[in-house]
């Protein structure tokens, strides 16, 4: 889990690892801190070789201007250098998990 400094670095990542999950948030927002720790489970447990990226929106605002995120909680995923699914404001870590699973397994 890291949490990503410029915007540079989120594209070199993206495009160097196999698997990337950006989780743009701000710390003034209720769902992105209650979400949060969920995915971070989720990630950890069931998507381990995934590269999270994590991306506060309030202090680095040129990131999610770049990637088109106008709203927290966005989570985008990436898969071999190209953006896999998108989910943005109401998040189910279910259907995040049934996404991603399917991919995960044929990449890694």
């Amino acid at each position: 889990m890291e949490t990503t400094l410029n915007a540079a670095t989120v594209s070199q990542l993206i495009s160097e690892e196999v698997g990337v999950l950006l989780y743009f948030y701000n710390d003034d927002c209720a769902p992105c801190i209650s979400l949060r720790p969920k995915v971070e489970e989720l990630m950890q447990k069931r998507f381990p070789k995934m590269k999270v990226l994590w991306v506060n929106s309030k202090t680095t605002p040129e990131i999610p201007a770049s990637y088109s995120v106008f709203a927290n909680p966005t989570i985008l995923v990436f898969f071999d250098g190209k953006e896999f699914k998108r989910f943005s404001k109401y998040v189910s870590v279910n259907e995040l998990e049934a996404s991603i699973e399917r991919y995960y397994s044929l990449a890694f």
